[in-house]
């Protein structure tokens, strides 16, 4: 039985517990379904009985455990109380004697924080919440940290962006553990994704092209209705009223993107969206208005670090 704690403290994030907690313990029930042995044994740690999260509900949980036990699997909470926990030198200590003993650990959103504090995330790549990115990469300059990834895995340690992005993790855990069957068991009961990539960016490339500007949005949601059309700069100029120069000027100015760059992200995003529902790699490239499959793969590559069609085998 692969024993594995959750460390909670003060003022962290409900969900970034009790959503691995919550997968853990379903991957339980599926492997009883299936007559197996229960894989995990898993608890909620913290330095006091009591412990009370950013949403107001308090948590009874185990104490710390002893440092010289060996342990499976250490998974770090996140949520704005993080920031005192990364100033307790007792917690920090506790964290770093522990992972020591431990064969994998894990940090949810800005858990990651006192992960880096500990110095366990050192000349690692990384991700956290990505409203928190700014700060982490100031503070901790040593640490790779990749903005955009649900999740990432350097090694023996994961760790992952915001909130839900645990549930992602912890299903990934599961499925490296026992399997993509039961990993998919697990996901149902849950009725989320399997496992949704740890590349992919942590919300729609729509979303991200906002920056804070409300400005061009009329023109991505017509982007996003028209990806077999010519999406040229002339085009999108006419779109949204504006001379190209203007346009491509302006654009960039309120995205950070090239009105080019910005049409590529879209369409891989529903391309991506559109294997994972299980059209060909064919339907996919024809829908999105991709010039040749080609120039698909290519975009892909850079952006999954894979194929269209090893992206679809295993994600479909």
């Amino acid at each position: 039985m692969r024993r594995i704690e959750i460390l909670a403290f003060d003022n962290a994030q409900l969900l970034d517990i009790t959503g691995p907690l919550q997968v853990f313990t379903s991957a339980n029930e599926a492997a009883r379904e299936l007559d197996q042995p229960k894989p995990y044994e898993a608890i909620v740690v913290a330095e006091n009985p009591q412990t009370q999260t950013s949403s107001g509900l308090a948590l009874m949980t185990a104490s710390l455990s002893d440092i010289d036990n060996p342990l499976d699997t250490l998974i770090i909470a996140g949520g704005w109380g993080v920031n005192k926990a990364c100033d307790n030198l007792g917690l920090i200590e506790w964290v770093r004697r522990r992972a020591a003993n431990t064969r994998r650990i894990a940090s949810v959103c800005s858990g990651a924080f006192l992960l880096a504090e500990a110095g366990l995330l050192d000349g690692r790549r990384a991700a956290t919440h990505w409203n928190r990115c700014e700060e982490f990469a100031k503070r901790f300059p040593q640490v790779k940290l990749e903005p955009d990834p649900i999740f990432v895995q350097d090694g023996q340690i994961w760790s992952s962006a915001g909130v839900t992005a645990g549930i992602d993790l912890s299903l990934a855990l599961v499925e490296a553990d026992l399997g993509r069957s039961l990993a998919l068991s697990v996901a149902r009961e849950l009725v989320v994704f399997l496992k949704r990539p740890g590349g992919q960016a942590q919300f729609s490339a729509a979303l991200r092209l906002q920056k804070g500007s409300e400005r061009f949005d009329r023109l991505h949601g017509w982007i996003m209705d028209n990806l077999r059309a010519d999406l040229s700069l002339p085009t999108l100029a006419e779109q949204a009223n504006m001379s190209a120069r203007s346009f491509s000027r302006h654009y960039l100015k309120a995205t950070g993107r090239t009105p080019a760059r910005a049409v590529e992200e879209i369409r891989i995003e529903a391309a991506r969206r559109l294997l994972e529902e299980g059209l060909s790699v064919h339907q996919a490239r024809m829908r999105c208005g991709f010039s040749s499959e080609e120039t698909m793969r290519r975009n892909f590559m850079r952006k999954f670090g894979t194929t269209p069609q090893a992206f679809r085998d295993h994600f479909a």
